[in-house]
């Protein structure tokens, strides 16, 4: 069995356990027309068949190809998918900030669509997965309670490039997955033009010093660039609050999430 047949395998059986012990049996992924949703719908149609709802959330700053290749899509693999637009709530917002750039732009965009899918999750009864993956979550490239919320994550331990990979092994649409990376949240957008570096080099520095542990200068002998090593470094520490719960002052001889830790699915 290959490497991603194995992946494939374990994963599926992740979703399934996980979404069984919260005692429902439907889930919703938003479905942006980019890789990571892409695959994330196309392992959850395996598992949860017609119980799986994608969900479209286009602004007024989607690009008409992503729109098109997730279309293509819900084709290909049959997917039940819906459309939520968030433009109206944006337009709003951005009528009464004018001031707003693209980085606040993108926070609200990213919240608007969180806060939708988890609206129609408690109308479907359903749980939301998680899309990001390891590379977005280390270094932090995501938008706290907005892309990075979700009840599930199945591709959370998977670097950016190993999701290029893994897409390939479940025939996920080609066009999704030869496009450039982006999340489409204002005009032009790219993830990386953003990051500075494509996601094949920074996984690269990532894994040595992520999996193996190895020291910046063991890193850099080994022909990593410095410049951008000190830049994921930086980045994977400044934004470690957001892979953590907000942090709960301590006060009483049992505090949550400091001594009173229980497996999440805990029942008495």
């Amino acid at each position: 069995m290959s490497k991603y047949a194995q992946i494939a395998e374990y994963l599926q059986y992740f979703l399934e356990d996980e979404v069984r012990k919260t005692g429902l049996s439907n889930v919703v992924v938003g479905l942006s027309g980019g890789l990571d949703s892409a695959v994330v719908a196309v392992l959850a149609q395996k598992v949860f068949n017609d119980n799986l709802l994608c969900v479209k959330m286009p602004s007024h700053y989607s690009s008409q190809s992503s729109l098109d290749d997730a279309d293509e899509l819900c084709r290909d693999f049959n997917l039940n998918s819906i459309t939520a637009s968030i433009e109206p709530m944006l337009k709003a917002y951005e009528e009464l900030h004018s001031d707003m750039d693209n980085l606040r732009k993108g926070n609200f965009s990213s919240r608007m669509r969180m806060s939708t899918l988890f609206d129609i999750s408690a109308r479907e009864n359903a749980l939301v997965l998680g899309t990001s993956n390891k590379s977005e979550l280390m270094l932090g490239y995501g938008t706290l309670y907005g892309d990075l919320a979700s009840a599930i994550n199945p591709i959370g331990d998977m670097y950016k490039s190993e999701v290029f990979e893994f897409a390939r092994y479940l025939g996920v649409t080609k066009s999704i997955i030869e496009k450039p990376p982006s999340a489409d949240l204002w005009d032009g957008q790219s993830d990386e033009a953003d990051l500075g570096y494509t996601y094949a080099q920074l996984d690269v520095a990532m894994k040595l010093y992520v999996e193996d542990r190895l020291s910046r200068d063991e890193i850099v002998a080994k022909g990593v660039d410095a410049k951008m090593l000190d830049m994921i470094i930086k980045r994977i520490f400044r934004n470690h609050f957001k892979r953590k719960m907000p942090v709960i002052a301590k006060l009483t001889s049992r505090t949550i999430n400091h001594d009173f830790n229980y497996p999440r699915d805990i029942t008495l």
